[in-house]
């Protein structure tokens, strides 16, 4: 019989870069075993709820500078609470229960990691966030 832990790890992506070496730290190896390829996986999911962010939000986020855009997703990430809790809700769903405990013991630094990644894989797709995208859609 197939359990949940077995059927999360092998959906999770492999990052040959995430490396845990001898000295690497708790934090660290949480990150690079759990939390990149997690976030790797939900990567199309985390983008579309940035898109729908985005609309709920009146476009607003379609007459800024790159600059300012880059702001825009940061202070969404930090500031807006809700949203912040619903991304990490999309990335704690796809812990392991052995996983959630280690996570629980010290959420408040792994979630700074988490929001950290997430922010900067929603950076670099800015490109996917383009207002002829939605209006194709109405």
């Amino acid at each position: 019989m197939t359990t949940r832990f077995n059927n999360l790890l092998s959906i999770r992506p492999e990052i040959l870069s995430a490396k845990i070496h001898h000295g690497t730290s708790a934090d660290e190896a949480f990150q690079n075993k759990t939390l990149r390829p997690i976030i790797k996986l939900q990567h199309d999911l985390l983008i579309a709820v940035f898109k729908n962010y985005i609309v709920k939000h009146k476009n607003v986020f379609y007459d800024l500078s790159l600059e300012k855009q880059i702001n825009y997703i940061s202070n969404s990430i930090q500031k807006d609470i809700k949203f912040r809790n619903a991304l990490k809700g999309m990335i704690i769903g796809q812990f392991t229960v052995e996983e959630y405990e280690i996570y629980i013991q010290n959420s408040s630094a792994l979630n700074k990691r988490m929001m950290a990644i997430v922010k900067e894989r929603l950076i670099q797709s800015i490109q996917i966030f383009t207002p002829t995208e939605i209006n194709q859609e109405v």
